[in-house]
Protein backbone atom coordinates (compact mmCIF):
# COMPACT_ATOMS: atom_id res chain seq x y z
CA UNK A 1 0.00 0.00 0.00
CA UNK A 2 1.54 3.36 -0.87
CA UNK A 3 1.97 5.80 1.84
CA UNK A 4 -0.14 8.44 2.35
CA UNK A 5 0.97 11.94 0.71
CA UNK A 6 1.54 14.58 3.72
CA UNK A 7 0.82 18.17 2.99
CA UNK A 8 3.92 19.91 2.81
CA UNK A 9 4.55 23.64 4.38
CA UNK A 10 5.48 26.65 2.54
CA UNK A 11 8.96 27.05 4.04
CA UNK A 12 10.79 27.49 1.02
CA UNK A 13 11.05 30.48 -1.43
CA UNK A 14 8.96 28.89 -4.57
CA UNK A 15 10.78 27.48 -6.93
CA UNK A 16 9.49 27.81 -11.07
CA UNK A 17 9.04 24.30 -12.13
CA UNK A 18 7.01 25.33 -15.48
CA UNK A 19 5.57 28.15 -17.31
CA UNK A 20 2.45 27.47 -19.55
CA UNK A 21 1.96 30.00 -21.94
CA UNK A 22 -0.10 30.04 -25.71
CA UNK A 23 -3.34 32.09 -24.44
CA UNK A 24 -4.03 35.04 -26.27
CA UNK A 25 -5.06 37.22 -23.12
CA UNK A 26 -5.48 37.46 -19.65
CA UNK A 27 -5.78 34.12 -17.88
CA UNK A 28 -8.48 34.88 -15.28
CA UNK A 29 -8.12 31.78 -13.59
CA UNK A 30 -6.55 28.57 -13.24
CA UNK A 31 -6.22 25.64 -11.03
CA UNK A 32 -4.09 22.69 -10.91
CA UNK A 33 -5.43 18.96 -11.29
CA UNK A 34 -5.37 16.75 -8.70
CA UNK A 35 -3.47 13.40 -8.53
CA UNK A 36 -2.55 14.53 -12.48
CA UNK A 37 0.16 16.91 -13.87
CA UNK A 38 -2.52 19.45 -15.36
CA UNK A 39 -3.19 22.05 -15.55
CA UNK A 40 -7.21 23.41 -15.84
CA UNK A 41 -7.52 27.44 -17.09
CA UNK A 42 -10.14 29.61 -18.84
CA UNK A 43 -9.13 32.75 -20.36
CA UNK A 44 -10.40 36.36 -21.72
CA UNK A 45 -9.37 35.10 -25.08
CA UNK A 46 -13.08 32.72 -24.63
CA UNK A 47 -10.93 29.33 -24.51
CA UNK A 48 -11.20 26.63 -21.81
CA UNK A 49 -7.87 24.68 -22.20
CA UNK A 50 -6.86 21.38 -20.00
CA UNK A 51 -2.54 21.43 -20.14
CA UNK A 52 -1.02 18.33 -19.16
CA UNK A 53 2.41 17.30 -19.01
CA UNK A 54 3.87 15.59 -21.92
CA UNK A 55 7.04 13.07 -21.99
CA UNK A 56 9.46 16.58 -22.66
CA UNK A 57 8.51 18.01 -19.62
CA UNK A 58 6.50 20.60 -20.80
CA UNK A 59 2.77 21.46 -20.94
CA UNK A 60 0.42 20.92 -24.03
CA UNK A 61 -3.32 21.88 -24.19
CA UNK A 62 -4.98 18.21 -24.53
CA UNK A 63 -8.52 19.97 -24.52
CA UNK A 64 -8.70 23.39 -26.67
CA UNK A 65 -12.47 24.58 -26.23
CA UNK A 66 -13.77 27.67 -27.48
CA UNK A 67 -16.75 29.42 -25.47
CA UNK A 68 -19.01 32.13 -26.82
CA UNK A 69 -17.50 34.99 -24.69
CA UNK A 70 -14.81 35.87 -23.20
CA UNK A 71 -14.41 33.42 -19.59
CA UNK A 72 -14.34 35.36 -16.65
CA UNK A 73 -14.08 32.58 -13.82
CA UNK A 74 -14.23 28.83 -13.00
CA UNK A 75 -15.01 25.97 -10.29
CA UNK A 76 -13.41 22.78 -10.63
CA UNK A 77 -14.92 19.76 -8.50
CA UNK A 78 -12.39 16.98 -8.96
CA UNK A 79 -14.54 14.11 -7.50
CA UNK A 80 -17.12 14.49 -9.94
CA UNK A 81 -14.70 16.11 -12.86
CA UNK A 82 -17.63 18.75 -13.07
CA UNK A 83 -16.20 22.29 -14.65
CA UNK A 84 -18.43 24.94 -13.99
CA UNK A 85 -17.57 27.98 -16.19
CA UNK A 86 -18.34 31.81 -15.73
CA UNK A 87 -18.96 34.04 -19.09
CA UNK A 88 -18.62 38.05 -19.59
CA UNK A 89 -22.22 37.52 -20.85
CA UNK A 90 -23.77 36.15 -17.68
CA UNK A 91 -24.17 32.76 -18.58
CA UNK A 92 -22.60 29.99 -16.66
CA UNK A 93 -21.55 26.46 -18.68
CA UNK A 94 -21.29 23.48 -16.96
CA UNK A 95 -18.78 20.65 -18.23
CA UNK A 96 -18.31 17.03 -17.05
CA UNK A 97 -14.55 16.33 -17.85
CA UNK A 98 -13.42 12.53 -19.17
CA UNK A 99 -11.05 10.64 -16.87
CA UNK A 100 -8.21 10.76 -19.43
CA UNK A 101 -8.84 15.04 -19.26
CA UNK A 102 -8.89 14.68 -23.00
CA UNK A 103 -12.74 15.59 -23.84
CA UNK A 104 -15.34 17.51 -22.32
CA UNK A 105 -18.79 17.42 -22.68
CA UNK A 106 -21.38 19.58 -22.29
CA UNK A 107 -23.67 19.24 -19.65
CA UNK A 108 -25.73 22.37 -19.76
CA UNK A 109 -25.74 26.39 -20.06
CA UNK A 110 -27.92 28.63 -18.22
CA UNK A 111 -27.96 32.51 -17.87
CA UNK A 112 -26.95 33.40 -14.33
CA UNK A 113 -26.90 36.72 -14.76
CA UNK A 114 -26.77 40.01 -16.77
CA UNK A 115 -23.41 40.57 -17.36
CA UNK A 116 -20.43 39.17 -16.33
CA UNK A 117 -19.94 36.38 -13.97
CA UNK A 118 -17.37 37.22 -11.40
CA UNK A 119 -17.12 33.82 -9.21
CA UNK A 120 -18.17 30.61 -9.33
CA UNK A 121 -18.69 28.04 -6.23
CA UNK A 122 -19.60 24.09 -6.74
CA UNK A 123 -21.28 22.93 -3.88
CA UNK A 124 -21.08 18.97 -4.36
CA UNK A 125 -23.16 18.41 -0.96
CA UNK A 126 -25.89 20.18 -1.70
CA UNK A 127 -25.73 20.32 -5.43
CA UNK A 128 -25.54 23.80 -5.81
CA UNK A 129 -23.93 26.54 -8.16
CA UNK A 130 -23.24 29.29 -6.34
CA UNK A 131 -22.55 32.78 -8.60
CA UNK A 132 -21.61 36.42 -8.35
CA UNK A 133 -22.01 39.13 -11.19
CA UNK A 134 -21.31 42.37 -12.14
CA UNK A 135 -25.17 42.85 -11.83
CA UNK A 136 -24.70 43.11 -8.41
CA UNK A 137 -26.68 39.79 -7.71
CA UNK A 138 -25.35 36.47 -5.46
CA UNK A 139 -27.47 34.02 -7.25
CA UNK A 140 -27.65 29.95 -6.59
CA UNK A 141 -28.54 27.02 -9.23
CA UNK A 142 -29.23 23.29 -9.01
CA UNK A 143 -26.38 21.98 -10.20
CA UNK A 144 -28.41 19.07 -11.77
CA UNK A 145 -31.35 20.88 -13.27
CA UNK A 146 -30.06 23.98 -13.30
CA UNK A 147 -33.02 25.39 -12.06
CA UNK A 148 -32.12 28.95 -10.26
CA UNK A 149 -33.31 28.81 -6.40
CA UNK A 150 -32.70 32.13 -5.26
CA UNK A 151 -30.78 35.74 -5.56
CA UNK A 152 -29.57 38.84 -3.38
CA UNK A 153 -29.08 42.03 -4.79
CA UNK A 154 -26.03 43.21 -3.41
CA UNK A 155 -24.60 46.75 -2.55
CA UNK A 156 -22.30 46.12 -5.56
CA UNK A 157 -20.64 44.15 -7.87
CA UNK A 158 -19.22 41.11 -5.66
CA UNK A 159 -15.49 39.92 -6.38
CA UNK A 160 -15.27 37.73 -3.25
CA UNK A 161 -17.35 34.56 -2.72
CA UNK A 162 -17.37 31.59 0.07
CA UNK A 163 -19.45 29.16 1.86
CA UNK A 164 -19.76 27.50 4.41
CA UNK A 165 -20.94 23.81 4.25
CA UNK A 166 -21.89 23.15 7.74
CA UNK A 167 -23.94 25.87 8.57
CA UNK A 168 -25.16 26.66 5.09
CA UNK A 169 -23.74 30.32 5.07
CA UNK A 170 -22.70 32.20 2.13
CA UNK A 171 -20.02 34.90 2.54
CA UNK A 172 -19.97 37.70 -0.03
CA UNK A 173 -17.49 40.31 -0.70
CA UNK A 174 -18.64 43.24 -2.80
CA UNK A 175 -16.44 46.66 -4.41
CA UNK A 176 -18.04 49.03 -1.76
CA UNK A 177 -15.21 47.09 0.62
CA UNK A 178 -18.40 45.07 2.41
CA UNK A 179 -18.82 41.58 3.34
CA UNK A 180 -22.39 39.96 2.98
CA UNK A 181 -23.46 36.95 5.19
CA UNK A 182 -26.19 35.35 4.05
CA UNK A 183 -27.89 31.72 5.23
CA UNK A 184 -29.33 29.77 2.53
CA UNK A 185 -31.85 27.42 2.59
CA UNK A 186 -33.13 25.38 -0.50
CA UNK A 187 -35.13 27.89 -2.12
CA UNK A 188 -34.57 31.64 0.19
CA UNK A 189 -31.87 33.12 2.05
CA UNK A 190 -31.66 35.54 4.95
CA UNK A 191 -29.56 38.39 6.12
CA UNK A 192 -27.06 37.25 8.92
CA UNK A 193 -25.48 40.37 8.95
CA UNK A 194 -23.09 42.74 7.09
CA UNK A 195 -19.47 43.76 8.48
CA UNK A 196 -17.25 46.83 6.52
CA UNK A 197 -13.40 46.83 7.71
CA UNK A 198 -11.38 48.01 4.51
CA UNK A 199 -11.70 51.41 2.84
CA UNK A 200 -10.96 50.52 -0.76
CA UNK A 201 -13.61 47.54 -2.35
CA UNK A 202 -13.26 43.49 -1.19
CA UNK A 203 -11.18 41.80 -4.20
CA UNK A 204 -11.15 38.25 -2.65
CA UNK A 205 -12.73 36.13 -0.16
CA UNK A 206 -10.91 32.99 1.70
CA UNK A 207 -12.69 30.58 4.23
CA UNK A 208 -11.20 28.41 6.85
CA UNK A 209 -14.29 26.14 8.12
CA UNK A 210 -11.89 24.40 10.73
CA UNK A 211 -11.22 27.91 12.71
CA UNK A 212 -14.16 29.63 11.65
CA UNK A 213 -11.78 32.25 10.48
CA UNK A 214 -12.88 34.52 6.95
CA UNK A 215 -10.04 36.21 5.05
CA UNK A 216 -11.00 39.12 2.97
CA UNK A 217 -8.58 41.04 0.76
CA UNK A 218 -8.82 44.58 -0.87
CA UNK A 219 -7.85 47.36 -3.29
CA UNK A 220 -6.73 49.46 -0.08
CA UNK A 221 -3.64 46.74 -0.46
CA UNK A 222 -4.72 45.26 2.99
CA UNK A 223 -6.34 41.74 3.99
CA UNK A 224 -8.13 41.12 7.64
CA UNK A 225 -8.86 38.11 9.07
CA UNK A 226 -12.13 37.74 10.60
CA UNK A 227 -13.31 35.69 13.55
CA UNK A 228 -16.63 34.55 12.74
CA UNK A 229 -16.44 31.75 15.30
CA UNK A 230 -17.63 33.84 18.30
CA UNK A 231 -14.22 35.00 20.05
CA UNK A 232 -15.90 38.50 20.28
CA UNK A 233 -15.80 39.07 16.31
CA UNK A 234 -11.96 39.84 16.52
CA UNK A 235 -10.67 41.49 13.43
CA UNK A 236 -7.07 42.01 12.80
CA UNK A 237 -5.31 43.30 10.09
CA UNK A 238 -2.52 41.62 8.05
CA UNK A 239 -0.20 44.81 5.78
CA UNK A 240 2.00 42.85 3.36
CA UNK A 241 1.40 44.17 0.18
CA UNK A 242 2.58 47.49 -2.33
CA UNK A 243 -0.82 46.90 -4.37
CA UNK A 244 -4.49 45.59 -4.47
CA UNK A 245 -4.91 42.27 -3.05
CA UNK A 246 -5.66 39.85 -5.90
CA UNK A 247 -6.72 36.65 -4.41
CA UNK A 248 -6.29 34.26 -1.47
CA UNK A 249 -5.32 30.65 -0.79
CA UNK A 250 -5.30 28.86 2.86
CA UNK A 251 -3.41 26.03 3.15
CA UNK A 252 -5.56 23.92 6.19
CA UNK A 253 -3.07 21.80 7.47
CA UNK A 254 0.07 23.58 7.60
CA UNK A 255 -2.37 27.23 8.78
CA UNK A 256 -0.74 29.12 5.76
CA UNK A 257 -2.57 32.15 4.29
CA UNK A 258 -0.88 32.76 0.36
CA UNK A 259 -2.02 36.21 -0.28
CA UNK A 260 -1.26 37.76 -4.33
CA UNK A 261 -1.17 41.35 -5.16
CA UNK A 262 -1.45 43.01 -8.45
CA UNK A 263 2.26 43.94 -7.53
CA UNK A 264 3.27 40.38 -8.34
CA UNK A 265 4.06 39.79 -4.80
CA UNK A 266 3.07 36.66 -3.03
CA UNK A 267 3.33 36.45 0.86
CA UNK A 268 2.52 33.36 2.55
CA UNK A 269 1.63 34.09 5.85
CA UNK A 270 1.97 32.14 9.05
CA UNK A 271 -1.36 31.68 11.00
CA UNK A 272 -0.12 29.24 13.84
CA UNK A 273 0.56 32.40 16.03
CA UNK A 274 -1.02 34.51 18.43
CA UNK A 275 -1.75 37.88 16.74
CA UNK A 276 -3.08 41.12 17.83
CA UNK A 277 -5.69 43.27 17.02
CA UNK A 278 -4.67 46.68 16.08
CA UNK A 279 -6.04 49.37 18.57
CA UNK A 280 -9.02 52.00 17.48
CA UNK A 281 -7.01 55.39 16.78
CA UNK A 282 -8.35 57.62 19.71
CA UNK A 283 -9.46 61.27 19.05
CA UNK A 284 -7.85 63.59 20.69
CA UNK A 285 -7.57 67.53 20.22
CA UNK A 286 -4.29 67.83 21.18
CA UNK A 287 -0.58 64.87 21.55
CA UNK A 288 -1.18 62.69 23.88
CA UNK A 289 2.28 62.80 24.42
CA UNK A 290 3.42 66.54 24.82
CA UNK A 291 0.22 68.11 24.86
CA UNK A 292 1.25 70.78 21.78
CA UNK A 293 -2.10 71.54 20.43
CA UNK A 294 -3.20 70.10 17.00
CA UNK A 295 -3.62 72.83 14.32
CA UNK A 296 -7.37 72.81 14.34
CA UNK A 297 -7.38 73.50 17.99
CA UNK A 298 -7.41 77.41 18.25
CA UNK A 299 -8.02 78.03 21.45
CA UNK A 300 -5.11 75.71 23.04
CA UNK A 301 -2.79 77.70 20.21
CA UNK A 302 -4.21 80.96 21.47
CA UNK A 303 -3.51 80.01 25.07
CA UNK A 304 -0.33 78.58 24.79
CA UNK A 305 0.90 80.62 22.35
CA UNK A 306 2.00 77.74 20.23
CA UNK A 307 1.88 76.66 16.74
CA UNK A 308 -0.68 73.85 16.18
CA UNK A 309 0.76 70.39 14.99
CA UNK A 310 0.03 67.73 12.19
CA UNK A 311 -1.40 64.31 13.89
CA UNK A 312 -0.52 61.34 13.87
CA UNK A 313 -1.45 57.95 15.26
CA UNK A 314 0.77 55.02 16.83
CA UNK A 315 0.21 51.96 15.42
CA UNK A 316 1.10 49.98 18.57
CA UNK A 317 -1.34 51.99 21.01
CA UNK A 318 -3.49 53.77 19.25
CA UNK A 319 -2.76 57.47 20.90
CA UNK A 320 -3.32 60.54 18.92
CA UNK A 321 0.55 62.17 19.04
CA UNK A 322 2.37 64.75 17.08
CA UNK A 323 5.46 63.66 14.58
CA UNK A 324 8.15 64.71 17.30
CA UNK A 325 7.11 62.16 19.51
CA UNK A 326 6.39 59.46 17.15
CA UNK A 327 9.85 60.19 14.86
CA UNK A 328 10.66 56.21 14.95
CA UNK A 329 9.16 53.35 12.88
CA UNK A 330 8.93 49.54 13.31
CA UNK A 331 7.59 46.46 11.92
CA UNK A 332 5.02 44.62 14.51
CA UNK A 333 4.39 41.57 12.36
CA UNK A 334 1.87 40.40 15.51
CA UNK A 335 -0.27 43.07 14.99
CA UNK A 336 0.30 42.45 10.96
CA UNK A 337 2.63 45.28 10.12
CA UNK A 338 5.43 43.17 8.23
CA UNK A 339 6.47 46.86 7.07
CA UNK A 340 7.93 49.31 8.97
CA UNK A 341 5.14 51.57 10.21
CA UNK A 342 4.87 54.67 12.61
CA UNK A 343 4.70 54.07 16.34
CA UNK A 344 5.64 56.43 19.39
CA UNK A 345 8.75 56.53 20.94
CA UNK A 346 7.75 54.91 24.22
CA UNK A 347 6.41 52.29 22.08
CA UNK A 348 9.42 51.85 19.91
CA UNK A 349 11.45 51.32 23.11
CA UNK A 350 9.06 48.76 24.25
CA UNK A 351 9.20 46.35 21.11
CA UNK A 352 11.67 43.65 21.40
CA UNK A 353 13.67 42.12 18.48
CA UNK A 354 11.44 39.12 19.16
CA UNK A 355 8.04 40.89 18.19
CA UNK A 356 9.94 42.28 15.29
CA UNK A 357 10.79 38.64 13.85
CA UNK A 358 8.48 38.15 10.89
CA UNK A 359 5.35 35.80 11.06
CA UNK A 360 5.67 36.43 6.87
CA UNK A 361 7.94 35.17 3.51
CA UNK A 362 8.16 37.33 1.11
CA UNK A 363 8.03 36.47 -3.07
CA UNK A 364 8.10 37.97 -6.30
CA UNK A 365 6.23 36.08 -8.79
CA UNK A 366 7.86 38.79 -11.24
CA UNK A 367 4.09 38.98 -13.26
CA UNK A 368 1.12 40.51 -12.43
CA UNK A 369 -1.24 37.78 -10.50
CA UNK A 370 -4.80 37.38 -10.66
CA UNK A 371 -5.61 33.99 -9.37
CA UNK A 372 -3.23 31.95 -7.47
CA UNK A 373 -4.27 28.31 -6.42
CA UNK A 374 -2.26 25.93 -4.04
CA UNK A 375 -2.34 21.96 -4.17
CA UNK A 376 -0.95 21.36 -0.70
CA UNK A 377 -0.02 17.55 -0.81
CA UNK A 378 2.84 18.39 -3.68
CA UNK A 379 3.20 21.53 -2.29
CA UNK A 380 2.83 23.19 -5.61
CA UNK A 381 1.84 26.82 -5.96
CA UNK A 382 -0.11 28.33 -9.41
CA UNK A 383 -0.30 31.86 -10.44
CA UNK A 384 -1.86 33.27 -13.88
CA UNK A 385 -1.77 36.84 -14.65
CA UNK A 386 -2.22 39.45 -17.04
CA UNK A 387 0.71 38.84 -18.81
CA UNK A 388 -1.20 35.77 -20.10
CA UNK A 389 1.27 33.35 -18.30
CA UNK A 390 0.53 30.30 -15.88
CA UNK A 391 3.49 29.68 -13.61
CA UNK A 392 4.15 26.12 -11.33
CA UNK A 393 6.06 26.69 -8.78
CA UNK A 394 7.21 23.86 -6.34
CA UNK A 395 7.70 24.94 -2.39
CA UNK A 396 8.55 22.37 -0.44
CA UNK A 397 9.27 22.06 3.26
CA UNK A 398 12.28 21.63 4.81
CA UNK A 399 11.90 17.64 5.38
CA UNK A 400 11.30 17.41 1.49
Amino acid sequence: MAAETQPKALTRKPLLLNKVEGSQDVVNMAAIVPKEDGVISVSEDRTVRVWLKRDSGQYWPSIYHAMPSPCSCMSFNPETRRLSIGLDNGTISEFILSEDYNKMTLVKSYQAHQSRVIMILFVLEMEWVLSTGQDKHFTWHCSESGQRLGGYRTNAGACGLQFDVETRHVFVGDHSGQVTILKLEQESCSLVTTFKGHTGGVTALCWDPIQRVLFSGSSDHSIIMWDIGGRKGTAIELQGHNDKVQSLSYAHHTRQLISCGADGGIVVWNMDVERQETPEWLDSDSCQKCDQPFFWNFKQMWDSKKIGLRQHHCRKCGKAVCGKCSSKRSSIPLMGFEFEVRVCDSCHESITDEERAPTATFHDSKHNIVHVHFDATRGWLLTSGTDKVIKVGGVCSNSC
